[in-house]
């Protein structure tokens, strides 16, 4: 029986498709919406969770994940459903992680008691700036004075409250976001998500950048020297980095994702979810239809699997090694010789050792402050060898 899983955790994502609308840097499965039949998704919801459920019985769930999209746009009747239909099928550990992500406009905080009172216990608000003009830019629908107002109603209802903000933006200064992270981190409770823009391909943004049209963005050397501020400025007010673009007191670290980088099984459903599920000796990697019209139709058929893909042992610690070298905490070469068969390549390992880029310490590797802005080129190096 494989049970490499454990050392990473259980978890279920949720994923909800629809927003009030598209932020052109947002590369995720998402789509506009004028009229939602909850009724319709919470059904959906508790049928595919049933499915799923098949062959993990009586495994404990440590995190259940509502991501999006814009989950604050469900009724929290829909989320409360979800999470008894969670309650039927698996033990919640003592300690479950409950989350949900929130756009920070009135409509959206207005519901955060309900969520709280559904058995939500952790928000994560979509802030992204603290100035209106760039809020304006990045194709927000909210203000700054709406970002604050929905953050204190946060905080009145859950003790753990997160918010992402991206940097790297068009036209800002080193000072700029210097200043804005100070502002940011006098308000945050135990965990911010800090994000540098990336230009996707096939955004609005995206385009754009294409076009030679999106002027002002900070060249390698200025982004660089945002990322360590960042990283400096978060440690000093008690929030290091424990993974690239997320910082936490200690103790209050997201047990969702940490379930992710620390490569356990989790569970997706709804449109466009992708799931990591172990069972017998075999690892599958799962996807679901991304139009929501399509996936809610394969629910009633019970085929919201398009995808069930059995990861080969080489696969698989490629994915751990992507995946845990992002932690503060690096990755364990010894579980990562066990999932592929064979250590890793010695001869990279000194190479980027006599770099600088890591360090080795007992059973652990772990990316140094220099190597994490060249991480892709890290991983690349390791998995050539």
């Amino acid at each position: 029986m494989n049970e490499d899983w454990r050392n990473g955790g259980f978890g279920l994502y949720v994923h909800w498709p629809f927003c009030q609308a598209k932020c052109p840097y947002c590369d995720f499965n998402s789509h506009v919406s004028r009229e939602i039949d909850q009724s319709a998704w919470v059904r959906a919801y508790v049928r595919e969770i049933s499915r799923v459920a098949q062959g993990t019985s009586g495994r404990v769930l440590n995190s259940i994940f509502f991501g999006g999209g814009t989950p604050s746009l469900m009724a929290p009747e829909t989320v409360a459903a979800v999470i008894e239909a969670a309650r039927a099928h698996w033990p919640f550990a003592n300690d479950i992680e409950i989350t949900l992500e929130a756009n920070p406009g009135s409509v959206e905080a207005g519901r955060f008691a309900g969520y709280r009172d559904a058995g939500v216990n952790r928000v994560s608000l979509g802030v992204q700036a603290l100035n209106d003009d760039d809020l304006r830019r990045l194709g927000r629908i909210h203000t700054v004075d709406e970002a604050r107002t929905a953050f204190d109603i946060a905080r009145r209802c859950f003790n753990r409250v997160s918010f992402d903000l991206i940097y790297a933006r068009q036209g800002q200064t080193l000072q700029a976001w210097r200043d804005e992270l100070a502002e940011a981190l006098e308000m945050a409770v135990d965990h911010l998500s800090l994000y540098q823009l990336t230009i996707e391909p096939g955004t609005a943004f995206g385009d754009r950048y294409k076009a030679g049209k999106l002027r002002g963005l900070p060249d390698d050397d200025l982004s660089a020297e945002m990322y360590f501020a960042t990283q400096d400025i978060c440690a000093r007010h008690g929030l290091p980095a424990y993974e690239v673009s997320n910082h936490a007191r200690p103790g209050s670290e997201s047990r969702h994702n940490l379930i992710y980088w620390r490569y356990g099984d989790y569970l997706g459903i709804g449109p466009g979810a992708h799931g990591r599920i172990t069972q017998g000796n075999v690892r599958f990697a799962t996807e679901t239809p991304r139009n929501p019209t399509a996936w809610i139709e394969a629910v009633e058929r019970d085929r919201a699997e398009s995808v069930r893909t059995a990861l080969s042992p080489q696969d698989q610690a490629s994915e751990y090694l992507m995946m845990g070298i992002r932690l503060t905490e690096g990755l364990d070469i010894d579980r990562f010789e066990k999932i592929a068969g064979h250590p890793l390549p010695a001869g990279q390992i000194t190479y980027l050792q006599d770099l600088g880029m890591i360090t080795l310490s007992g059973d652990r590797l772990t990316v140094t402050d220099q190597g994490r802005p060249i991480l892709n080129a890290i991983i690349r190096e390791l998995l050539a060898g």
